[in-house]
């Protein structure tokens, strides 16, 4: 499996596989490839990184820059993360979230938050903090991951297009 960067042309394969991986899934608002889309086409789409399976997308993980009410700069949010159905649990989503991380620990981002599933993101080292929350969700599902062992503190907003879907 090669990971890559989201290229020109990959929008129509990584909202397909968005849509798929979140139909019927128990939280899902049914507007997330929306906001993928949202997030391109206002230039707030900082990191996304599609899985490649026999020349084929199967995977995509974006990621975008967060505001912390209290400060904190260089914080992004994690998510939507996909991964075509039929290749869910070999993998595929943890490596585009293991590398993923990397690339932004290494280009200097300070942090990153992740709503989603304690039992899920805990293996990444995400963990709750109740110094940044997130309004209307269980603080327990909402998560920061700290690139250089300090965290702000404050509510957090994620990008305009998270709330237009």
């Amino acid at each position: 499996m090669e990971l890559r960067p989201e290229q020109p042309g990959d929008a129509d394969a990584i909202r397909s596989i968005t849509q798929e991986a979140f139909a019927g899934a128990e939280h899902s608002s049914g507007t997330e490839s929306a906001i993928i889309d949202n997030l391109r086409s206002a230039g707030t789409l900082s990191l996304s990184l599609v899985a490649l399976s026999n020349d084929r997308i199967v995977g995509h993980i974006a990621f975008s820059p967060v505001k912390i009410a209290g400060g904190g700069q260089g914080w992004f949010g994690l998510g939507p993360v996909s991964v075509r159905p039929d290749m869910q649990g070999k993998g595929i989503g943890s490596r585009l979230i293991r590398e993923s991380l990397a690339q932004l620990r290494a280009g200097g981002a300070e942090g990153c938050v992740v709503l989603g599933d304690p039992a899920y993101y805990r293996r990444f080292g995400f963990a709750a903090d109740p110094a940044l929350t997130f309004d209307g969700a269980p603080p327990e599902y909402f998560m920061a991951l700290s690139f250089t062992g300090s965290s702000p503190s404050g509510s957090v907003t994620y990008e305009p297009a998270f709330y237009s879907g």
